[in-house]
């Protein structure tokens, strides 16, 4: 093993200089610094290179963690890099946004009593020497196929799909009804998380290396899916999930009540120079208002940091659990409350009040009673807790379904889940049609981009293999 491991004992951890928040929380850019190469080598010594790496199997992709730490804390970038991108499509997304306070560095071994790794920053600081040193190239591809794949969704299963069936050799076209590649990578997550030239790179480089992308097409609109099988040797809807969950309280219809993802579209539309009316008449504008935001995930996070650089006059989170319990990432729960959010921790709204405009929102406090079959404490209304905030922008942040399937494509023999996503066959992720797979939130749900990443990359594996046996199929019936 590498003298340089193991520093744990006598190296602290160490973050990326954040910037502060009275600076950062007027601009969308990203808040962290990156890691010089001294203090990326010097973080990534802290491994202990241990026999059974927690942080590598609680990643959804299995990335090699230890062996590009180690790489990394002997000055061997480049080779950290090849490590770091042979299992990881999109290391410099997934660097940034992972939730690694709930994955790899959750589960570093070493962080009892001397805290983990700092493994995203590390990742991070990877993917951008890769790309500063011109180690990151389009996709070169030795031997072209005939065979085509149609791609429904630009969003990280799609191209994490797209990448690979690309490297394979295989003609790939990518279908999506937006106007640029990346979906909630573009239009969802905001640019202090994420800013919007890195996934633009990436989007370029699929360009390069052969990759057709067709934006601004819906499928079932502008091409019916009949016809995307026709044109297709396979074709993996990749499309996520949009549908806004609702909450059904009195009120709901008020101006200025909102969805999580009309407000983030918005948002980002504006950065990205977008003409946007719903934006510049303030329907969907945070500046100079009380917000609310309802819900404790990503989603409610993104919204409330948003509204704070959008001059927000207050920004308050209403969330029905306690903080230990939230589904969201605690380092942005941190960020947020930096920022001058407030959380009203164990609240549920009740009612939506005004007259044609939303001017505030009842909630009542909540007693955490005992877990249900999941595990999880079920929330109790206290009586006479209710209480009043106000609020002339109230965001409903709750998550996402999957939108109506299959009607979507006008296929009736697509199986839909009792959750109302596509059904596969998890061993091949092909659906109840011949030829067609699925991947990512469409199939699992609203989840996290690295599980995207990961279905993306399975499914292309499965379609490799379905096309090697259709093909063989035709040379037997020949003979």
């Amino acid at each position: 093993m590498s003298s340089k491991m193991l520093k744990f004992v006598n190296v602290e951890k160490a973050m990326p200089q954040k910037r502060e928040a009275e600076k950062r929380k007027f601009d969308f850019d990203e808040i962290y610094a990156e890691f010089s190469e001294q203090k990326a080598e010097e973080q990534a010594s802290r491994c202990s290179q241990c026999g059974v790496p927690f942080c590598q199997v609680n990643c959804p992709l299995h990335n090699n963690i230890p062996d590009w730490l180690m790489l990394t804390a002997e000055g061997r970038m480049q080779e950290a890099y090849e490590v770091s991108s042979a299992t990881n499509t999109f290391p410099e997304i997934c660097g940034r946004i992972c939730p690694q306070d709930r994955l790899c560095e959750g589960n570093c071994v070493i962080e009892k009593g001397f805290e983990s790794v700092s493994i995203g920053a590390v990742e991070k600081h990877i993917t951008e020497t890769a790309f500063d040193n011109g180690w990151v190239k389009p996709i070169t591809v030795k031997a072209e196929k005939e065979q085509s794949i149609g791609i429904i969704g630009a969003g990280p299963a799609g191209l994490a799909a797209a990448d690979l069936l690309r490297r394979k050799g295989y003609q790939v076209v990518v279908y999506d009804r937006y106007d640029r590649a990346g979906g909630l990578l573009i239009y969802g997550i905001p640019g202090f998380k994420l800013e919007k030239d890195i996934v633009t790179r990436r989007h370029d480089l699929l360009a390069q290396g052969g990759v057709v992308f067709r934006l601004n097409c819906e499928i079932g609109k502008d091409i019916t899916f009949d016809d995307l099988r026709a044109k297709h040797d396979a074709v993996l809807i990749a499309t996520g999930v949009y549908k806004a969950r609702d909450i059904e309280l009195p009120g709901s219809n008020l101006n200025g009540v909102v969805p999580a993802l009309d407000f983030l579209i918005a948002s980002n539309r504006k950065s990205l120079g977008d003409s946007v009316p719903e934006f510049d008449n303030g329907t969907l504008n945070a500046d100079g208002k009380n917000v609310v935001v309802i819900g404790g995930g990503d989603t409610a996070m993104d919204c409330v940091r948003t509204a704070i650089r959008q001059n927000a006059k207050s920004v308050t989170c209403l969330y029905r659990r306690d903080k230990a319990n939230m589904p969201g990432s605690q380092r942005e729960v941190q960020n947020a409350e930096e920022e001058g959010v407030v959380f009203q921790w164990l609240s549920a709204p009740q009612e939506f009040i005004g007259q044609e405009q939303v001017t505030s929102v009842s909630a009542q406090r909540i007693h955490l009673g005992q877990p249900d079959a999941t595990g999880r404490q079920v929330p109790n209304l206290l009586a006479g807790s209710e209480f009043t905030v106000s609020g002339d922008l109230v965001i409903k942040a709750l998550g996402f379904d999957p939108e109506d399937l299959p009607g979507m494509f006008n296929q009736s023999e697509l199986g839909v889940s009792k959750w109302g996503t596509i059904s596969v066959n998890w061993k091949t992720m092909e659906t109840g049609i011949d030829g067609v797979f699925a991947a990512g939130d469409i199939v699992r749900g609203a989840s996290l981009v690295v599980w995207g990443v990961k279905d993306g990359r399975d499914a292309a594996e499965h379609i490799d293999t379905y096309i090697a046996k259709t093909e063989q199929q035709k040379v037997q019936a020949a003979e």
